[in-house]
């Protein structure tokens, strides 16, 4: 390609993602979203400068406090501020969400591509994924965390496992209609071996797909980290995520419901941000819907 082309294809590829975005923080849905995922983040961030309490302390006096001026949200079985503990289980529930959608994009693409390009193996690799796709999602998790021992990691590495065959799936069938195009072709005919291809020409434009799953599989992961703590296969106790929140909570639901009803709301507040975020990506990086809104 000649560094004229090149120039040209970098512009075009630079001025649709500003396209994209400016398209993206016009729409209200997605831009509400956004500010919610922003303040999660940056609850995230600065937890240890935000939370009123440490989330750890114990204080058995303070024990079952309703939501009051001390303690805005209340206190726990062992008077620990709810607050406290769902800001820095943001960092916890977060973190593990971000490490599945890495996990997922970088094998996800590395197994969708090898086998949408290479027909030898398309039928071995995607078998495995059929398999992997068979077992129900929790299932799958409770056992490899079972294998591999309970840690937030663990849980993430797991999640990653179960969620990969999805993204495979997806950049799969990207690659598929790719790899034939005319300027594969092309390229082929110059003599560009198929790292090149591969990475310069079939990859970048199956950008799109792959931004829109990874938002649904961010959502996911942050419902299979809440399920996976809330049985005790996710993050430990003490350490605060929202899962395991919700399940200390669950045997005082009675006389501390909001021990649970806390955590619940931040979970759903997030995954409802993140898939209208996904939603709105799908309808702005989708040409057949493109056209439309």
């Amino acid at each position: 390609m000649k560094p004229l082309e090149k120039d040209i294809t970098k512009n075009n590829r630079k001025s649709f993602f500003k396209d994209t975005i400016r398209r993206l923080l016009k729409n209200k849905g997605a831009l509400i979203g956004l500010i919610i995922l922003f303040i999660m983040i940056v609850l995230a961030i600065f937890a240890n400068i935000i939370s009123p309490f440490d989330p750890l302390d114990f204080n058995i006096k303070d024990r079952f406090i309703a939501p009051s001026s001390k303690y805005l949200l209340g206190t726990d079985n062992y008077g620990r501020d709810i607050l406290s503990r769902a800001i820095f289980g943001a960092r916890i529930s977060l973190t593990v969400s971000l490490i599945v959608v890495l996990f997922t994009g970088f094998f996800g693409i590395l197994i969708g591509i090898v086998a949408g390009y290479f027909p030898k193996v398309d039928s071995i690799i995607m078998r495995i994924m059929d398999t992997l796709m068979a077992f129900p999602s929790i299932l799958l998790g409770i056992t490899i965390v079972a294998v591999l021992g309970t840690s937030g990691f663990n849980a993430a590495i797991a999640l990653g496992i179960v969620y990969t065959p999805r993204m495979a799936r997806i950049v799969r069938g990207a690659v598929l209609q790719t790899k034939n195009c005319e300027y594969v072709n092309a390229a082929k005919a110059l003599g560009a071996n198929n790292y090149r291809i591969l990475l310069r020409h079939i990859l970048p434009n199956c950008l799109a797909p792959i931004i829109i799953q990874s938002s649904f599989i961010f959502a996911a992961a942050v419902l299979g980290e809440a399920a996976l703590s809330f049985i005790g296969a996710g993050t430990p106790p003490p350490t605060p995520s929202w899962g395991n929140i919700l399940s200390e909570g669950r045997e005082f639901m009675r006389i501390a419901p909001w021990i649970t009803i806390v955590p619940g709301i931040f979970i759903a507040v997030t995954v409802f941000a993140i898939n209208i975020v996904g939603d709105s990506l799908r309808d702005l990086l989708d040409p057949r819907l493109r056209n439309i809104i």
